[in-house]
C-alpha cells in the first residue's frame, strides 16, 4: 500500500546542493518510491553543535512509497553511506542527512526510528520547505498549526537559495 512520506534532506559538506540532487535522483528511481513535490533548498547556520562548521543547505521531499517506514529508514541511510556521511560526531558537519519527518499520519517510536521526526517542530530549515509543499499539513501529536510552528522559529536565520 502506497503511503504518503516527507523527508528532510540537508548536508553542509562536498557541495551540499549536488549531494541532496544526487540522494533525489537516487530516491526516483527506487522502484517502490515515486516523488511527488520537492521543496526550494534553504540555507541555514548549524545548530546543536559548538564545533564551526559550514552553513547547511536543507529541503524537503514529498514521496509516495510502498516501502515500510523501517525499510524507508535503511535505504535512507544506505543512501547517507554512499555519499560519504560519516557518523562521527552529534549533530556534526556531514555530506548528507535524510530524516523521515512524517510518515503518513502515523506515530511510532521503535529504536532507531521516532516519527514524526522528533525535533522538526523546532527547526525552521524543516518547517519552510514543508510549508512550501504543504502548508496546511497536520503534524500528528503536534497541536500547532505549521503558520504557529513557523511563527515561533522566526529568529532561527533561513534564506532560500537557488536549487
Amino acid at each position: 500500500m502506497n503511503q504518503l512520506v516527507y523527508l528532510g534532506l540537508g548536508g553542509n559538506l562536498k557541495n551540499p546542493k549536488y549531494q541532496i540532487k544526487k540522494a533525489l535522483t537516487k530516491i526516483s528511481q527506487h522502484p517502490k518510491i515515486k516523488i511527488l513535490k520537492i521543496a526550494p533548498f534553504y540555507q541555514t547556520q548549524a545548530i546543536g553543535n559548538n564545533t564551526p562548521q559550514p552553513d547547511y543547505i536543507n529541503s524537503v521531499v514529498k514521496i509516495k512509497t510502498r516501502l515500510s517506514a523501517y525499510q524507508l529508514l535503511k535505504y535512507c541511510q544506505q543512501l547517507e553511506n554512499q555519499q560519504g556521511r560519516i557518523r562521527k560526531e552529534h549533530w556534526g558537519a556531514r555530506t548528507l542527512d535524510i530524516d523521515i519527518l512524517l510518515y503518513h499520519q502515523q506515530i511510532i517510536n521503535i529504536p532507531l526510528l521516532t516519527i514524526p521526526h522528533p525535533r522538526m517542530y523546532q527547526r525552521a530549515f524543516v518547517l519552510k520547505p514543508l510549508a512550501d509543499i504543504n502548508p496546511k499539513i497536520k503534524i500528528p501529536k503536534i497541536k500547532k498549526s505549521l503558520t504557529t510552528l513557523l511563527l515561533e522559529t522566526k529568529k532561527q536565520n533561513i534564506k532560500k537559495t537557488q536549487s
